[in-house]
């Protein structure tokens, strides 16, 4: 069998930069939380997407935690979130005690929809509740509709969370996802565009709180003598062998961005005349990572088609997020679609099979779910590799 094709792997530099700061960490002994390298990925970090202050944590999900934290989000609060995401964008408003709303997306960038936003703004500011904080997701790289949604947000006073994890070198109208709002998320997992291993960062434009965020991430002991916590703690921060892996990623983060992008103009020359794919919105204003090449089918191919397709060729892909209001943990949340009750716009799609009833859907983040999947976007593939990629899906059409 031919060797295995994944859909994002770890990618270190090819001049050993991530092994030098490693080696530093060992040679000065310093195999523990914080050190040099944790400071320095810090202030690297912050200069490199433009932003006051960061903070290294341990993952994405710790710093949505911390973003949610220093936003003032506590038990009963409510937190609307994109619904079209990974569960670790909502998780931690369970954290908090909070109350998830769920956002739908739009066709348009598949993030929240500014009309949806708008409709569950305006619910809750009648009702006398509006939300301590609003987290957008820029999905697989393509940005958000900022403009819209940080007016929105300043309109009803509200904080706004970007969860930038997967759009790590995307830029909105020529500035860094993830310096738009209060707070900005990252992360540093396996598969994404950069790696540390695990790992995140928490940037933002005020720097007291993300002083604020050292100290809680840091199990929040008290300047005292003795072990003293006024405050809860979370053991949060990043190793200093592991901000070691990250400074040597960040020095070709621009070169893995160039090779994503590449591999989503490739596939685009090869499967967007095929009938029924379309390729995911690129919008004038948006220069995305391209973290996953994703596509949508409206013909008689379906996802599952393409994803056992390439399975038999060993080759990894896999499906769209399932949205969040769709998830049995979810489900009993309050969501806004991004359509209103009797739209015409909404789509009718087949499930599964190549025939049968049409299923209408209630919301765009459903669609996108249901007839999307994640094509392989390895920045190790060769032609070869895309090549072999596209003759398989290739040959669903023949």
């Amino acid at each position: 069998m031919a060797d295995r094709i994944y859909l994002s792997s770890p990618h270190m530099s090819d001049e050993g930069y991530e092994m030098e700061f490693v080696k530093e960490a060992f040679e000065t002994n310093w195999i523990a939380p914080l050190g040099k390298n944790v400071n320095e990925f810090e202030k690297e970090f912050a200069a490199k997407v433009g932003c006051k202050a960061a903070a290294a944590l341990s993952s994405g999900t710790a710093a949505i935690h911390m973003a949610l934290k220093a936003a003032g989000v506590g038990e009963g609060d409510i937190v609307f979130c994109q619904s079209l995401t990974f569960a670790a964008s909502a998780n931690p408003i369970i954290y908090q005690n909070a109350i998830p709303v769920f956002i739908d997306s739009d066709y348009e960038t598949w993030n929240m929809s500014p009309v949806a936003l708008e409709k569950a703004l305006r619910k809750y500011a009648e009702m006398g509740r509006l939300p301590k904080a609003v987290i957008v997701v820029h999905l697989y790289g393509l940005s958000a509709d900022l403009d819209k949604i940080v007016a929105l947000c300043r309109q009803y006073g509200v904080t706004l969370i970007e969860d930038a994890a997967e759009s790590l070198g995307t830029y909105y109208k020529e500035k860094h996802t993830g310096t738009y709002g209060e707070y900005g998320v990252f992360s540093f997992n396996g598969n994404k565009i950069i790696t540390t291993s695990g790992g995140g960062m928490l940037v933002s434009k005020n720097e007291e709180r993300i002083e604020k965020v050292r100290f809680w991430s840091t199990q929040a002991r008290d300047k005292a003598r003795h072990y003293q916590h006024s405050e809860l703690g979370y053991n949060y921060r990043m190793s200093n062998v592991v901000a070691g892996i990250g400074r040597g990623q960040l020095k070709v983060l621009d070169e893995r961005v160039k090779k994503k992008r590449y591999i989503f103009e490739y596939y685009k020359r090869e499967l967007s005349e095929l009938d029924g794919v379309k390729m995911m919105p690129i919008n004038e204003w948006n220069e995305p990572n391209c973290w996953l090449s994703c596509i949508t089918l409206s013909g008689k191919v379906k996802p599952i088609d393409i994803m056992l397709k390439l399975e038999e060729e060993n080759i990894e892909s896999r499906p769209i997020w399932k949205p969040m209001h769709l998830q049995p943990f979810y489900e009993k949340y309050e969501f806004f679609s991004h359509f209103d009750k009797d739209d015409g716009n909404r789509k009718a799609i087949t499930l599964n099979e190549s025939s049968g009833p049409k299923h209408q859907c209630s919301s765009v983040s459903e669609f996108i779910f249901a007839t999307g999947v994640c094509l392989p976007s390895d920045t190790k593939m060769t032609d070869d590799d895309l090549a072999r990629v596209c003759k398989a899906i290739r040959a669903l059409w023949s």
